[in-house]
């Protein structure tokens, strides 16, 4: 049996959602939230297995905020945000908040009964123009390359390179730090280039700069 608490700021969505998934046999409604406080509140009362969430409460808590709250306080509460916004930067918020689906209110009835038993079961579930964003986000990341872990993948003196030209050390001060020729700083700097797919020495230390290699020690 789904224990599901039911988060909405309208009284009308959430007697609706309550008649409408009530009547199925292997979901119970044990209570309702009008905004993220009493949502928070009734998670500890009521012990839900699943809450319905809505994303946009005007008045109290938002439904962003009291997921990511009551996903500390209680991560075995699966969470499914309900919302009218298709939109890109909420599915990446709601994500990195905790939650374990993201569905819309235009969604028919069948798949909300869908996603609500998908998350009781410890499953993820996100409408499919939403995967698809995702799937994109992920593709885009390929084909940029994920500088993150190549430069795990750099040698060590190609990382003590890397961290002097961020210092602001020239070819030759590097070849001298190091007790390499020139030549062979420019080699090591030109593989850098070429790993990490960067062209200019700006975007190196920009890079560097992003990865704390300030603090580098050689």
């Amino acid at each position: 049996m789904i224990r599901l608490l039911i988060v909405d700021d309208h009284a009308v969505v959430r007697s609706g959602l309550s008649m409408l998934l009530g009547a199925k046999p292997n979901i119970k409604v044990v209570g309702e939230a009008s905004e993220g406080n009493e949502a928070i509140e009734k998670a500890e009362e009521l012990e839900p297995n699943v809450i319905l969430m809505d994303l946009s409460m005007p008045h109290g808590k938002d439904g962003l905020t009291a997921t990511t709250e009551i996903k500390k306080m209680f991560p075995k509460i699966a969470i499914l945000i309900l919302t009218m916004h298709d939109d890109e930067e909420y599915l990446f918020r709601v994500i990195q908040a905790g939650a374990s689906g993201y569905i819309l209110k235009s969604a028919p009835h069948d798949e909300l009964v869908s996603a609500i038993e998908s998350v009781s079961t410890g499953q993820a579930y996100l409408y499919p123009s939403a995967t698809k964003k995702l799937m994109t986000e992920y593709l885009e990341k390929l084909k940029q390359g994920d500088n993150n872990d190549i430069y795990e993948h750099l040698s060590d003196r190609e990382k003590e390179v890397l961290a002097l030209i961020v210092k602001g050390y020239s070819n030759k001060e590097i070849a001298e730090q190091l007790v390499i020729s020139v030549k062979t700083v420019e080699t090591h700097k030109s593989n850098l280039m070429e790993k990490l797919k960067l062209k200019t020495r700006p975007e190196l230390v920009k890079y560097a700069v992003k990865k704390g290699l300030l603090n580098y020690e050689l």
